[in-house]
């Protein structure tokens, strides 16, 4: 049984790749011995091939498991806030909206140093866009010192699931209303949280 419901599921597999692509931020799941190791690292959609290009520590315990065709779970999570029912035109009971991307997928690990060392160039042009203040040389000795530390590798994905819970039920006006709250907490409630974290 697919959970959420229909209604609050997109397959659209563009909507995905936007998600991954503005919330790079993965969660990494894999299991042995029936226990789940889990990490969390950006990863990068590869256009060209619609994979996902990922780099782990070594000492990392789920990096011996980034190999030889091993399954994963992988979760991109995008913008989530509670939904009061003030905000609507007609009564409702409060509810939660979010964005997730669910991906089962397969794993190979890359052991060419040299792919290792464009793949952290491309990945930190990615992570530099739109202002490109820095730029990651392919001399750059602090990055040449730790290519033995990391190790890259390449994620097939071979199942997509979109969980888009929105206020899809509601009449338009409402769901206009919970996409300006969502837009709305993001934005004002990250600085109080953060002054008290950071």
């Amino acid at each position: 049984m697919n959970y959420p419901p229909k209604l609050h599921q997109d397959n659209d597999k563009l909507h995905m790749i936007e998600v991954i692509k503005n919330y790079p931020l993965a969660t990494i799941i894999s299991v042995t011995d029936n226990k789940p190791l889990i990490t969390h690292l950006p990863l990068i959609y590869r256009e060209e091939d619609g994979k996902l290009i990922g780099h782990i520590d070594i000492y990392n315990p789920q990096a011996n498991l980034l190999k030889d065709n091993n399954q994963l779970t992988v979760i991109f999570s995008g913008p989530q806030c509670y939904i009061s029912p003030s905000i609507y035109t007609t009564t409702q009971l409060p509810t939660w909206n979010y964005i997730k991307v669910h991906l089962q997928a397969t794993v190979e690990a890359i052991e060419s140093k040299e792919a290792l060392k464009q793949s952290l160039i491309i990945m930190t042009e990615f992570l530099e866009k739109p202002a490109h203040k820095y730029v990651l040389d392919a001399d750059n000795p602090r990055m040449v010192a730790n290519l033995n530390y990391i190790k890259m590798f390449e994620i097939t994905i071979t199942h997509w699931e979109g969980k888009f819970k929105l206020s899809q039920d509601k009449k338009p006006q409402d769901k206009e209303n919970a996409k300006a709250e969502l837009i709305r907490s993001n934005q004002e409630n990250i600085r109080a949280f953060l002054d008290k974290v950071f």
